[in-house]
């Protein structure tokens, strides 16, 4: 009987599609490196989300392993390169937590433009500020969107019902330009100029060098702001303190980091800056989504030879 490690929290749905198929599995959460290296011999498959790091340490050791799923899309914390040489399938889950995703960068971005953070603690203090929180309105503004995959082409959708005009950059976008006439395909220089608002979905680029760095956020409008919930390192961090620091951008909010957790950072403390952990997927309606998915992935490969969404 195949055997899985479940190393990151998951709904327990995956467990019951695992035992459904005449799968073992074992889920034990918050190891160590050197603790997953010592126990994965034992396991057919590790499932992990974005916590565990699966290093090729991890991998080598693994001599029994067929298959690493990720229960989402980024696989940044997986070593894909040391999971080919030793011939072993990454899987991810796309599309599993799309919505989820683009419901949290349209929170982040009410939040920035509506000063939801600083008025909620002005009047937990009973300070009743309420002529220093005047707002911004979506309808009207510019988004650019950086990257249109799954989340991109989802938010974008969202920013077309709120009455905003939409423009993106993006290799993959000429074959969606029927589906969505109203969307303009746009360069990234221009992009950075025009738009009120810029949001990233995409994945970083293959020198992982910063899309966005002190010469970008020169040329963007004094009153726009950035949202990522896709990668870290997009953003350069030391450059986005500083402009924040000087007003060249009204602000900014992230989800994602370059090192994650975070635990001191340059960031922490920085004026119209919001942060959040790592949480745009963290809807309950999502993780079972995603674990409901990358578990029948993974039992369908081991049961029956099928591959589905290899990375």
């Amino acid at each position: 009987m195949p055997k899985i490690l479940i190393s990151d929290i998951l709904s327990t749905v995956a467990n019951d599609v695992f035992k459904k198929n005449n799968i073992e599995v074992d889920t034990i959460i918050n190891l160590k490196p050197e603790e997953i290296k010592k126990i994965i011999y034992k396991y057919d498959g590790l499932v992990v989300r974005s916590a565990t790091k699966v290093t090729e340490d991890i991998i080598s050791s693994g001599t029994s392993l067929k298959i690493i799923g990720r229960a989402g899309a980024g696989v940044d914390n997986i070593d894909l390169s040391s999971a080919k040489k030793n011939n072993i399938i990454v899987m991810n889950t796309p599309g599993a937590n799309t919505n989820a995703t683009a419901e949290h960068t349209l929170s982040l971005l009410l939040s920035l433009y509506r000063n939801i953070p600083d008025a909620n603690l002005s009047t937990h203090k009973g300070l009743w500020e309420k002529n220093s929180f005047k707002g911004l309105e979506l309808k009207g503004k510019n988004i650019g969107i950086i990257g249109f995959g799954n989340v991109g082409i989802r938010f974008s959708e969202i920013a077309i019902s709120l009455g905003m005009n939409v423009s993106v950059f993006s290799k993959y976008f000429s074959k969606y330009k029927k589906i969505y006439p109203n969307i303009k395909s746009i360069d990234f220089k221009n992009l950075i100029i025009n738009s009120d608002i810029i949001s990233f979905h995409c994945k970083p680029l293959l020198d992982e060098k910063p899309m966005i760095s002190l010469k970008e956020l020169k040329l963007m409008k004094n009153n726009s702001v950035i949202i990522n919930t896709s990668r870290g390192g997009l953003i350069d961090e030391d450059d986005l303190k500083f402009a924040l620091d000087k007003d060249f951008i009204r602000g900014a909010a992230l989800d994602v980091f370059k090192e994650e957790p975070l635990k001191s950072h340059i960031l922490f403390g920085t004026k119209n800056l919001i942060l959040t952990p790592h949480i745009a997927a963290s809807t309950i309606e999502s993780q079972i989504n995603v674990s409901e998915q990358i578990a029948f992935q993974i039992s369908n490969y081991l049961n029956k030879g099928i591959i589905k969404n290899s990375v």
